[in-house]
């Protein structure tokens, strides 16, 4: 049953205004921040998500965890929650062929989900039509796999007042989405519920694992990650390392920029006889996170990879460094030695296009020059 309409000036948020007032950088920073913490604080998810919301001038912002073998979990802004609830009551959510076009397309950027669906498919769409009830429309959405094969949708309205989202929104909206999509690895593994200390969540994450003081001493490990003394070796004073040369510069050079900049990266290491490829995410602890594991600074994960080309596919480019699809096809195209020219002809775009896909490339992968890009992209060539 419908909850009833809510009156679109009585939802907006009073607290959306400060952050609007910050420069967009200071937002941006802000906003990383909130979503770390949300990651091991699930109540803090709808403070995250509306500072998402500010940025990129929406009206809400939700997380959705999907799953084969789990009710699908879901949380939102305190605003909107009727919405939310509207949209989660019973089996609501199986009858929208918006939802289950995102779910079977998993779009690895935020993309307008109207582009997807004819005008016939709205007009029938019971979410659109729930929407328009509370006065919101045009969403937005992306969606991460997670390695237990469960899926993570964030999905961003707009009020119908403020029409389609431009695609400067949602560029806004995918520089976020390398930190939802790490953030959103946490969540989907604790539940989306806060985990009690940090003991627990080294067991519950299901990922090896550890916790590192910002000197780069391991604070605690699990059990899943000291069973690895093959990927992860221990250094004097308490720090470690890994035991691929290549990956282990990048992992120092995270831990060492994580002091002052509290560096996010995910990094490829190359598979091994009898071991998988594998991807070790560095991600900074903030604010109630940086309290739930007693002060420690940085969570390191690992998760498998399992693929068989010599050269990094696509979709290993977009896991390791949050590419688009197209993004990620320049990125292989490159790491086969072609020139941006040929790479751009090869698969179909523009000279102009590959520049601006390298530039959103060299961002994502904290590269400056196309030879400092390759040589990453030639460190994770070895994946087998």
């Amino acid at each position: 049953m419908m909850r009833g309409t809510v009156p679109m000036d009585a939802v907006a948020s009073p607290r959306k205004m400060p952050m609007l007032e910050m420069p967009r950088d200071a937002q941006a920073f802000a906003i990383v921040d909130r979503i770390y913490e949300a990651a091991f604080a699930a109540e803090l998810w709808p403070d995250a998500l509306e500072a998402a919301s500010a940025l990129s001038h929406s009206a809400s912002g939700a997380i959705f965890l999907v799953s084969d073998h789990l009710p699908v979990r879901a949380i939102g802004e305190a605003h909107l929650q009727p919405l939310l609830d509207e949209f989660m009551m019973g089996d609501n959510w199986t009858l929208s062929e918006s939802v289950q076009r995102m779910c079977s397309m998993q779009p690895a950027s935020f993309v307008r989900i109207d582009d997807f669906m004819t005008g016939e498919e709205i007009g029938r769409d019971p979410i659109y039509a729930c929407s328009r009830t509370f006065g919101v429309g045009s969403p937005v959405c992306t969606s991460i796999c997670m390695p237990n094969g469960e899926l993570a949708l964030f999905v961003f309205q707009r009020w119908l007042r403020d029409g389609k989202y431009d695609q400067a929104a949602i560029d806004l909206l995918n520089g976020l989405r390398p930190h939802f999509a790490r953030a959103g690895l946490v969540a989907g593994r604790l539940g989306l519920e806060r985990a009690g200390t940090a003991v627990s969540i080294l067991r519950d994450i299901g990922l090896p694992a550890a916790i590192m003081s910002g000197s780069g001493s391991v604070l605690t490990a699990n059990r899943l990650l000291e069973d690895m003394a093959d990927v992860f070796l221990p250094l004097a004073h308490g720090g470690m390392a890994l035991a691929d040369e290549q990956a282990n510069a990048l992992f120092q050079q995270a831990i060492t920029q994580n002091r002052d900049n509290r560096v996010v990266r995910s990094i490829p290491v190359a598979a091994t006889r009898g071991r998988p490829a594998l991807i070790v995410h560095v991600l900074p602890l903030h604010r109630a996170a940086h309290d739930v594991f007693s002060g420690a600074d940085i969570l390191v994960a690992t998760t498998a990879v399992d693929i068989g080309a010599t050269v990094p596919s696509p979709g290993i480019l977009s896991g390791l460094f949050d590419l688009t699809r197209a993004e990620a096809r320049l990125a292989t195209e490159l790491a086969y030695g072609r020139s941006v020219q040929e790479a751009a002809m090869e698969i179909g775009i523009s000279i102009k296009s590959a520049r601006t896909y390298l530039e959103r490339i060299f961002r994502k992968t904290e590269t400056g020059r196309q030879s400092q890009l390759v040589a990453l992209l030639k460190s994770a060539r070895t994946f087998s």
